[in-house]
């Protein structure tokens, strides 16, 4: 399972906002705009996390269709999502808001108009026995793959405790090699997203997690996020989309039709069922009500904003951009707040 990342992609085109203050509008859309399935397709980039597969239970129940949508998911590895939307080969992308602050950094300025989901507890902070709290890091080393979103776990959970990152030693590695580095005696902890985290959970006995994005709701929200163009001239269609998805989540959520969902999901991803589940049980998917309350412009994690105020200091800090990005601007609330 490829989880989300912060990397920064090739930028092929320059999307401008309009409007004269800190809140993302679109420009209107200019004559008649068609609505029905015969319309060309609207594409969507979507990849392997348990917040973006949940679309694969709306694609084969035939809701797009049933609400007159003509939608094209394309299924990518993550970081070629990126670099397609940034080419303007996608009209939308499903992606952290992160990521898409990194997305905007290099001159595509997508606009997020919903959060698929928040993850509660697949990425983690795994240490070794004796190892008890984020205080005991103190002094260890600490694998992790450096700019990436376990990077910004950690480094949030160690602000949270005043350690100071000299506090620490980084041990900088690719996050699939991870469960090798956890081996060695040199590293006491490491930062890692599941599947991974469980290989490495088993590969040094006694070790345990001592955080998780559980601990942090709202650290890192996943995102639809709309070509600014297509958006202005497509909005009743995305209302549409976003009311699917809606549905969608009442689906997997229900008791009734949880297995069901989940054994569509884990078909996607190539996964047993009994597997994939404890993958969306770490993912807390968000309705049309639960995105009212995170497009609420607050400071705090339980907002998009607060969260992507402090991505994108850590974003600046860490070296993967320079300048921070228009925050405000890059978030457009619009349909969310319309629908009931």
């Amino acid at each position: 399972m490829i989880h989300k990342a912060f990397l920064p992609v090739s930028i092929l085109s320059i999307i401008l906002l309009s409007g004269c203050d800190n809140t993302a509008k679109v420009p209107e859309a200019k004559g008649n705009t068609k609505t029905t399935t015969d319309a060309q397709p609207i594409t969507i980039g979507y990849s392997d996390w348990p917040g973006w597969v949940a679309w694969q239970v709306a694609i084969e129940k035939g809701w797009l269709k049933e609400a007159g949508l003509n939608v094209d998911f394309k299924w990518f590895d993550y970081s070629a999502s990126l670099s397609a939307f940034s080419a303007n080969q996608l009209d939308a992308v499903l992606v952290t808001n992160g990521d898409n602050l990194v997305t905007a950094s290099g001159g595509t300025q997508g606009m997020i108009i919903m959060a698929t989901d928040y993850s509660a507890g697949n990425d983690v902070i795994i240490a070794k026995e004796g190892i008890n709290s984020i205080q005991d890091l103190k002094g260890k080393s600490i694998g992790v793959e450096k700019g990436l979103v376990d990077h910004l776990l950690l480094s949030t959970a160690l602000t949270d405790q005043k350690i100071a990152s000299n506090e620490v030693k980084l041990v900088n590695s690719a996050t699939n090699q991870l469960p090798q580095v956890f081996s060695s005696p040199e590293v006491s902890a490491i930062a890692v997203w599941q599947p991974v985290a469980s290989q490495a959970l088993k590969s040094v006995a006694g070790s345990k997690i001592i955080y998780s994005s559980k601990d942090k709701p709202g650290l890192i929200y996943d995102t639809l996020t709309v070509n600014m163009s297509h958006l202005s001239t497509h909005k009743a269609q995305w209302k549409k989309i976003i009311q699917v998805w809606d549905k969608t989540v009442k689906y997997i959520n229900d008791p009734a039709t949880h297995a069901d969902a989940v054994k569509i999901m884990a078909n996607r991803s190539g996964v047993d069922s009994a597997q994939y589940e404890q993958l969306v049980s770490g993912t807390h998917l968000l309705d049309i009500q639960a995105n009212k309350k995170v497009f609420s412009k607050t400071a705090g994690f339980d907002s998009i904003y607060g969260s992507s105020y402090h991505v994108n200091k850590f974003n600046v800090i860490n070296g993967i951009y320079t300048t921070e990005q228009n925050v405000d601007g890059l978030i457009y609330p619009t349909l969310i707040q319309e629908l009931k």
